[in-house]
């Protein structure tokens, strides 16, 4: 499986949008870094959209959408979009309708009770009261299990029924066939009339659970940790910046306003 090549390769002359992961990606050791946020401020003050694209839950995407300047962001892995219309309301949109959303989540709880009973240590992540799609299982951000235990974990989900991935701190778990990728193409068509362009668009990720958007985009990046999940990744990125975490968000800033200007 090929390599990823450096950022300074990447054609981003035509970008309009970026799509960015949030853990591991925009944040640094767990923190939004004030320099981070004047890359996002920069974007936003030159026209190019920003949506974020996270497993985080919609309570965080509902205060990241009112706080910070992006264009929308799609949390729970798929499982919710929300962003402001043009009055400043909320508008959301999921990928399951409600009657169904309320079965799927007594069967998912189930699920996820019984995995996380069958691997020590194990346990809800806190942010998980604030979901209302899917469930996540914290091993990596206040417990340290390590990346074998999240495996099992993943397999446990799947062997019950529902999807499972990692992310940089959590095991998600969801009822459906959808994912990250999925509700982006949906926003775009639904929100924006129009579709994934592989010139105008850019992602940015860092683990497993951005594989299915390192394969949609062809303007796909990583930010340079994610070195540590390359030999996992069923589709890797195309391109990879030089700084990790929210550093390397903000070399791939730098560059498509470089590329913007020209040089």
């Amino acid at each position: 499986m090929r390599l990823p090549r450096p950022l300074r390769e990447a054609d981003l002359s035509g970008v309009q949008a970026v799509f960015t992961d949030v853990d591991g990606t925009l944040t640094t050791g767990g923190r939004l870094r004030a320099s981070t946020l004047g890359a996002l401020e920069r974007l936003d003050r030159a026209g190019i959209a920003v949506l974020l694209v996270t497993g985080r839950p919609s309570g965080f995407a509902e205060a990241w959408v009112r706080t910070l300047p992006v264009a929308g962001v799609i949390a729970e892995n798929g499982g919710v979009a929300v962003r402001l219309d043009g009055r400043g309301r909320l508008r959301s949109m999921y990928a399951r309708p409600r009657r169904v959303r309320a079965r799927e989540r007594q069967r998912l709880a189930s699920a996820v009770r019984s995995a996380v009973r069958a691997v020590h240590g194990a346990r809800l992540s806190t942010d998980s009261r604030w979901t209302e799609v899917d469930l996540a299982i914290d091993y990596a951000e206040e417990v340290r299990l390590g990346p074998a235990a999240a495996g099992r974990l993943e397999s446990l989900l799947r062997a019950r029924g529902a999807s499972a991935v990692r992310s940089s701190v959590h095991v998600n778990a969801w009822i459906g066939r959808f994912d990250k990728a999925w509700m982006v193409r949906r926003f775009l068509r639904t929100v924006w009339s129009s579709r994934l362009d592989p010139r105008r668009h850019v992602y940015l990720g860092d683990s497993l659970n951005d594989a299915p958007l390192f394969a949609a985009f062809r303007l796909s990046v990583g930010v340079a940790n994610v070195a540590e999940v390359l030999d996992l990744l069923p589709h890797r990125p195309r391109f990879v910046t030089r700084a990790a975490e929210g550093a390397g968000f903000e070399e791939l800033a730098r560059a498509v306003l470089g590329a913007r200007r020209g040089g």
